[in-house]
């Protein structure tokens, strides 16, 4: 059973490393064969020029195809994976395209195991930790009303003017930014067009408290079958959202109003331009730590007294293992790879496991990742 891991960007290396150092038969794909030796070539000279083809040919069945590469080879590698009766794994959202593969995937035997870096990916193993902790209460009722919260951030360790670094290009961020998002709050669907108009604060429950701004992202609703929410539950408040530090609107204030205006192909043009400027003036500089912070919440109201009320939380920062997003994106892909191989994960197109077993041991390999990781009882 080989490992193919393609793409050693900046957020893939903690893993594939650790892959390699564990002994596992692992080729290294790279569109930068030098880049990837640059990375690994200490570990290993089993790299390759990244190629369909080339990969196509290398390819066994068994085999797992590891995609750290940009969102639109996903699905082209998964459809190689199944026509070679392998497996993939990558750390992105399930797309459209992804899911409609599973009957396809089921059928061919095969793992499509996606959704397992950061966020998505501990997110999730955190979620599903507190609803099984929250079914197993004594005070769970099908009666009480919920609420979920799931907020997480890269933000400089070291605070600077913009409020934000980037340690890769800023693009994904600034078009981001242009995506609508659904959750609920108070009961009701709450639809945003843009991220900047439902900006509010939130208080993370760390060993000192620390106010950040926070908003919604994407669609938070189906994520509600996923954490196996009973569809009799009463919500009250369901939201996935991204979390910056304090002044980040304000400091931010002028990309919003200008990315309002933008569309069509000059507007990509312009986003590249803005990308190119922030990356010039906000990148991380070698060896500058950064951070993440990561709080999942849980919290059930009977006749509106709290009965229950749990907040997993993850604060993170660079050290001399390199960057806290690099781990906590790559090493859990990596433990994906490792239930595959132990058949761990069944056939078909799946997120992050809720099989307690392995919540519990990915979460006690986050505990070794970060420098804080705690359950947070509020009651």
């Amino acid at each position: 059973m080989t490992i193919h891991w393609c793409g050693t960007g900046l957020s893939a290396i903690p893993g594939l490393r650790r892959l390699i150092e564990a002994g596992q038969d692992v080729e290294v794909w790279n569109r930068s064969p030098d880049k990837a030796r640059a990375a690994v070539g200490d570990l290993t000279k089993d790299i390759h020029a990244f190629k369909l083809d080339a990969l196509s040919d290398a390819l066994a069945a068994g085999d797992i195809i590891v995609s750290m590469l940009p969102g639109d080879w996903h699905v082209p590698l998964a459809q190689m994976a199944i026509g070679k009766s392998a497996h993939f794994v990558s750390s992105s959202y399930i797309s459209p395209q992804m899911a409609a593969l599973d009957t396809e995937a089921k059928a061919a035997g095969v793992a499509l195991v996606n959704e397992v870096g950061l966020d998505p990916g501990i997110d999730h193993l955190m979620a599903h930790w507190l609803v099984a902790d929250y079914r197993a209460s004594r005070v769970y009722d099908a009666g009480n009303h919920i609420s979920f919260q799931s907020y997480c951030g890269g933000i400089p360790k070291n605070a600077n003017p913009f409020r934000y670094k980037f340690s890769w290009s800023p693009l994904g961020v600034l078009k981001a930014l242009k995506s609508p998002s659904r959750s609920i709050r108070h009961y009701s669907e709450l639809d945003v067009a843009r991220p900047w108009d439902a900006i509010t604060s939130y208080i993370a429950p760390l060993p000192q408290p620390e106010a950040f701004e926070v908003y919604p992202n994407r669609d938070s609703l189906p994520f509600m079958a996923d954490y196996q929410f009973d569809p009799s539950w009463t919500v009250k408040d369901f939201v996935r959202g991204t979390m910056r530090l304090n002044g980040w609107h304000d400091a931010w204030k002028d990309v919003f109003a200008e990315i309002e205006t933008l569309s069509g192909e000059a507007g990509e043009t312009r986003l590249k331009e803005m990308s190119d400027k922030f990356w010039a003036e906000n990148a991380y500089a070698p060896g500058e730590p950064d951070r993440v912070v990561l709080c999942v919440s849980l919290k059930a109201e009977r006749e509106g007294t709290e009965v229950y009320h749990k907040t997993y939380v993850l604060d993170a920062w660079g050290d001399l293992r390199g960057s806290a997003m690099a781990r906590l994106v790559s090493v859990p892909v990596s433990l994906a790879v490792e239930a595959v191989m132990n058949r761990e994960i069944h056939a078909g197109v799946t997120p992050a496991p809720s099989d307690p077993k392995l919540v519990q041991r990915w979460l006690a390999e986050v505990d070794r990742l970060s420098q804080h990781l705690q359950i947070v009882d509020h009651l």
